[in-house]
């Protein structure tokens, strides 16, 4: 469960006066990647498809090179095209490419009009020169493995399953491992910024997408008109303090869907939120001792598997009435098969025992994106005080990212404030209660920016603006037209 599991040339109106209309120059020796010109080809349901070239290595240009998959929706005005709007789900390791498949039409009839919508898989991801490493079994195998350790027995098993994964990407994909960093990916989105044909890019993110485009931000402050980073991370924190702050929300959003089980009455967990919470706790300690069963397949509905099939219904309100079935499924019949589907749905295996290579290029950046704990020791350190602030999921959170212990690529960049000195205003939303980035991030990355407008939802789910809040959405959709932000600490409920 490793860190953040869940949008040619510029036509029509421009987006002011200015340096915002001025051409971004080219970085020394990407001429020729800056240049091109995407040959796009009709990919179904008015959607088109390209690849764009970039150096796999930014320090030596004229060597290998690979391809990054992308896809657009034309906007459907072109008369008052304003150019393209770029998008990014998060992961690290979601699909930008399914992403606007998926989600294209959810952006509303205004941005359509005006913008193309853009989604790419970015470097390590999908179908750009993917990392993967694990086959399907030894993916179960991983996820089924105990993340909350009774004993020194099982830390090392977990250790054992950790170690394992990172060698499977040394053999498989050593040559890729060092270069598919934020840093990196968000210089790929300056070239795909110039092969789009935008002087200036207009971009989405979420989650992880927040990251990446603060990355952006910082390395091209003057590259861009609108920046909306949506469900924040805070680029200021450690690996381990990042999955600690992560497993506190998802107590927080925990509480919350408690909460909601009792106000709609007949709650089949108790009848206050603690008795909920404490209903909950007591059966993954029963899990833990005694698997659950599942009809899905043969496979043991282990504690792990539990929490993450909890966890994954907590990313979207609306699965709160689904989460409500798996847990009264699981507590009266020992039937585990909704949670494993839950799990299942949030590191994207297929009823067929395969994965995407979600997983794999989750750890492979999170792994080389910052320092990471030297041993097994430091990282039960951190999980135990993880316990502590999140008795339900800190273990989990943070015992996630124990291959990073093992990665063969670190790095010895520390985290640090990301300002984009000199950037145009930058757009941050925060959901109060979303499990995955805490507001905390967005409120912290809102103050580090130099132009950071912080915008948020009094609400529950991972990220808001494609959750239907007419405010979030009106706030928005001006400004990625406009340029112009809401006002600083504007709230929507």
């Amino acid at each position: 469960m490793a860190t953040v599991l869940a949008f040619t040339a510029v036509a029509g109106c421009s987006d002011g006066g200015g340096e915002n209309t001025a051409r971004s120059a080219v970085p020394t020796g990407l001429d020729t990647f800056y240049e091109q010109k995407p040959s796009w080809k009709d990919c179904k349901d008015d959607f088109e498809c390209a690849t764009v070239q970039v150096p796999l290595d930014y320090s030596k240009p004229s060597g290998e090179k690979i391809g990054i998959s992308v896809i657009r929706l034309p906007a459907s005005d072109g008369s008052n095209r304003i150019g393209s709007l770029l998008t990014n789900p998060g992961g690290p390791g979601g699909s930008g490419v399914d992403f606007i498949r998926q989600a294209a039409r959810a952006f509303g009839a205004d941005l359509r009009s005006r913008f193309d919508l853009v989604g790419f898989d970015p470097r390590g991801v999908a179908d750009s020169a993917a990392v993967r490493c694990n086959t399907g079994a030894q993916l179960d195998a991983f996820f089924a493995t105990d993340a909350s350790p009774d004993d020194q027995r099982e830390t090392e098993r977990l250790g054992a399953q950790g170690e394992k994964f990172a060698q499977n990407c040394e053999t498989k994909a050593e040559d890729k491992l060092p270069y598919v960093g934020t840093v990196n990916a968000a210089r790929d989105m300056d070239i795909l910024r110039a092969a789009l044909g935008d002087d200036k890019l207009t971009y989405y993110g979420a989650s992880y997408g927040t990251y990446l485009g603060a990355f952006y931000a910082e390395q091209f402050p003057k590259n861009f008109r609108a920046l909306v980073l949506d469900g924040a991370v805070d680029p200021n924190l450690s690996s381990t303090d990042l999955l600690i702050e992560q497993a506190k929300g998802f107590e927080t959003a925990l509480r919350a869907f408690a909460e909601d089980c009792v106000g709609t009455g007949n709650c089949p967990f108790g009848t206050s939120a603690d008795a909920v919470i404490e209903s909950i706790s007591t059966f993954l300690a029963e899990t833990d001792k005694q698997p659950l069963t599942s009809s899905r397949d043969s496979r043991k509905v282990t504690e792990s598997l539990a929490v993450m099939g909890i966890a994954r219904s907590l990313y979207v309100k609306e699965y709160w009435p689904v989460l409500r079935q798996a847990l009264t499924a699981a507590m009266q019949n020992k039937d585990g098969t909704t949670l494993l589907g839950l799990a299942d749905e949030m590191v994207e295996r297929e009823p067929d025992g395969t994965y995407s290579n979600q997983t794999d290029a989750n750890m492979a950046v999170n792994c080389v994106d910052k320092p990471n704990p030297p041993d097994l020791a430091t990282y039960g350190k951190a999980a135990a005080e993880a316990k502590k602030v999140a008795p339900r999921f800190g273990p989990f959170v943070v015992w996630g990212g124990v291959p990073c212990v093992y990665w063969p690529t670190q790095t010895d960049q520390e985290p640090k404030p990301l300002t984009a000195n000199g950037a145009a205003p930058i757009l941050v939303i925060g959901t109060t209660r979303d499990p995955a980035t805490p507001y905390k991030w967005s409120e912290n990355l809102a103050d580090q920016l130099s132009s950071g407008v912080l915008l948020t939802y009094d609400g529950d789910g991972h990220t808001a603006y494609l959750q239907g809040n007419p405010c979030i959405t009106k706030a928005t959709g001006d400004y990625l037209i406009t340029g112009d932000p809401p006002d600083n600490g504007t709230r929507c409920r």
